[in-house]
């Protein structure tokens, strides 16, 4: 077997053994890019009540009128008054936030997105220990497909052929995105991760900017 032949085969195996987690990763991918837009692993579930108005009182007095006006399943494991009438209670898993002025109750449970949220878990590295040593390993197939690849075909559809076009327009795209994004002229030099493009250079991290802005 020539060096050829096994390339085009250890290509075609190992791309169909990576199938999977590169479809997992492609769509992740796709989803934590938007993460300032939304949450890719959870939404959440908001429902309104309303309830006769409760008296404000202490703490404690008013957290057991809620739980006896809404039916709710016991005692909360912890509450916050952040104002007079208002109080935030804290289940397993959920929370609730009333007015007892207004007679208002806003109940927030997270749901996870099946299947994204999963994905997301595996991709971002979250399980760490011996998944780390995977994802590691399916980073190196991924390049050995990348490189594999260019050598599949010869001739003109090869990579003395068109094929080092492309190839090449491959390597220069990330390259001229980083000119444009990261090494512009009169930049201070490469910033940290999350930093925006206005940030003066010396400017601290968290400054001038909101969550998500």
């Amino acid at each position: 077997m020539n060096w050829r032949k096994l390339n085009n085969v250890l290509h075609r195996d190992l791309g169909y053994l990576a199938v999977g987690l590169t479809l997992a990763y492609a769509i992740s991918g796709v989803a934590v890019n938007h993460r300032h837009q939304w949450n890719p692993s959870w939404k959440l579930d908001v429902e309104t009540r309303t309830f006769a108005p409760i008296p404000v009182s202490d703490k404690e007095t008013m957290t057991a009128a809620l739980v006896a006006a809404l039916a709710l399943p016991g005692p909360p494991k912890a509450s916050f008054r952040p104002a007079p009438e208002k109080v935030e209670l804290f289940y397993e898993g959920w929370s609730l936030t009333a007015d007892a002025a207004a007679g208002t109750a806003t109940i927030e449970r997270p749901r996870s997105r099946l299947g994204l949220r999963e994905m997301n878990f595996l991709h971002l590295n979250e399980p760490k220990g011996w998944w780390t040593w995977a994802a590691d390993a399916y980073a190196v197939v991924l390049g050995f497909l990348a490189i594999s690849g260019l050598f599949v075909l010869k001739g003109r559809n090869g990579l003395a052929g068109r094929g080092k076009w492309l190839a090449g327009l491959g390597v220069l795209l990330p390259i001229v995105a980083l000119a444009f994004l990261l090494w512009w002229p009169g930049d201070a030099g490469p910033r940290e991760e999350g930093e925006g493009r206005g940030r003066r250079p010396g400017q601290q991290r968290g400054m001038g900017r909101g969550p998500g802005g």
